[in-house]
């Protein structure tokens, strides 16, 4: 009898929404992915609030980002997170860095670096981004990023991230969904 490889991945995945109950669409979110026989989470920031960027005429942001174990690949690990932002009610039609019900974001998968029109790996704006280095830094603050080749740590070191609106909004780690 074969045995079939189960090739298991690290990724990184940032969870933010900015309308109706911010915290309970990030748990819904996470929450959903966690139960996912193909991902499973292994750690999980605290939550994080934030001011909007690129676009700051909207509410303010609730960020978190969790790790996962996956054996899919990075293009099929996209398309669950925009399965579940659909399921979520986002739609395609919103302003681009607008107002979100969920948005997740696959921020790094292995030290792989793509980019194709599809998908960018690591995410192409995550350095400059305290939202998400924050509570990243909280559960892999030695993870490199594959093309600056800084880690999590130092890259929150750079006086304009360091400067950013967002501040830990709960203390609480979600072992439930580990």
């Amino acid at each position: 009898m074969k045995k079939v490889l189960d090739l298991r991945h690290t990724a990184y995945i940032s969870v933010g929404a900015n309308l109706g109950d911010r915290l309970a669409a990030c748990r819904q979110g996470a929450g959903l992915l966690g139960r996912c026989p193909d991902i499973r989470i292994t750690a999980h920031s605290p939550y994080f609030e934030s001011a909007p960027r690129d676009y700051e005429s909207q509410p303010r942001f609730v960020n978190a980002v969790f790790s996962v174990e996956t054996t899919l690949d990075p293009f099929s690990l996209l398309a669950r997170l925009k399965h579940q932002e659909f399921l979520a009610g986002r739609t395609d039609k919103a302003v681009r860095f607008g107002p979100r019900v969920l948005d997740l974001d696959l921020i790094l998968y292995e030290d792989l670096v793509i980019d194709t029109k599809d998908l960018v790996v690591p995410h192409p704006r995550m350095h400059e981004r305290a939202f998400v280095l924050r509570p990243l830094c909280d559960i892999a603050p030695g993870v490199i990023h594959p093309v600056i080749g800084q880690s999590v740590l130092e890259l929150l070191d750079n006086p304009e991230v360091a400067a950013q609106d967002c501040m830990r909004i709960k203390h609480e780690v979600f072992h439930e969904l580990l």
